[in-house]
């Protein structure tokens, strides 16, 4: 009976180790396949708002499995400023550059094959729009900090 209960209780550790591994996240290295292709989807939304060229300065980058989380800053080539005033995005009225937090950008992202997509992504938020109960459940395993207390 001993036997059987040290077999149990290192089944019920195990089992806990690999749901805790499961749910932590990485944040793929400069230069890798992952972090190019995430920062590129995220540019392509940019680019369509903010006009070309938009480069990231980057403050989180998230992967756990197939969901990724993008925190990031977006600027012009070399850290130049983009004057949200003249922007596409004003012109077609999407951007309110009175009412935004500058060019601070968030995604929520989902890898598809090879392929990264920003599913549901913001520019200029002023609140934390992605900690919320129907994102929390879905991207849990990339922004499970930010979801602590939401249901």
């Amino acid at each position: 009976m001993r036997f059987f209960d040290t077999i149990c209780s290192a089944v019920v550790v195990l089992f806990i180790s690999i749901n805790a591994l499961a749910a932590e996240y990485s944040e793929p290295a400069r230069g890798s396949k992952d972090r190019i292709a995430m920062l590129d989807a995220v540019r392509a939304h940019a680019e369509e708002q903010l006009g070309d060229p938009v480069e990231f300065i980057v403050y989180e980058l998230r992967v756990a499995g197939r969901f990724g989380f993008a925190s990031l800053q977006a600027q012009r080539p070399g850290g130049g400023a983009i004057d949200l005033y003249t922007t596409p995005g004003l012109k077609s009225g999407t951007l309110e550059p009175d009412f935004m937090d500058g060019t601070s950008m968030q995604a929520l992202m989902r890898r598809s094959g090879e392929t990264w997509v920003a599913v549901h992504w913001a520019i200029g938020p002023t609140d934390v729009w992605f900690a919320y109960g129907p994102f929390c459940r879905r991207y849990g395993s990339v922004i499970k900090d930010y979801c602590e207390g939401v249901n």
